[in-house]
């Protein structure tokens, strides 16, 4: 395995990761998060209390869990190999998580969890196009 290769591409597919993940749930759907909680309370801090360095580590520790499957099981070196495994290791990643958490948790509702699962498998295929993309960089044409 390139360790170069699986840094580079690892830390670019989180840090798109990181402001896609800011995109979906915190403009675009925090309304519908924020409607959407189970009987939990308290579980959400506000954006002010927010801590960063452990979203963008989270975001990171992502994109190389990505980069890692795609330079050393799966040789994915495009766009569209990369945004298609992302989507579907994403997909499967989140629901697990996601169905756990309401079966355990009063954090949110059935639909939430659904709409996450979607969300994350997006992130996945953004973050994943990202990580292929930076595999095939260099590779001679043949």
């Amino acid at each position: 395995m390139n360790t170069q290769k699986f840094l580079l591409s690892g830390i670019a597919g989180g840090i798109v990761s990181f402001f896609a993940g800011y995109l979906l749930y915190g403009l675009l759907l925090m309304d519908f998060f924020t409607k959407n909680v189970g009987s939990a309370t308290n579980v959400m801090r506000p954006p002010a209390e927010m801590i960063w360095w452990a979203m963008i580590l989270g975001s990171v520790c992502f994109g190389l869990v990505l980069s890692y499957v795609f330079t050393k099981w799966a040789n994915i070196q495009t766009a569209g190999a990369g945004a298609t495994a992302g989507f579907v290791i994403s997909l499967f990643m989140t629901a697990g998580f996601d169905f756990m958490m309401y079966g355990q948790t009063n954090i949110s509702n059935l639909q939430a969890s659904f709409v996450d699962i979607i969300c994350g498998a997006v992130l996945g295929a953004v973050s994943g196009a990202v990580v292929g993309l930076v595999n095939g960089m260099g590779k001679k044409a043949a």
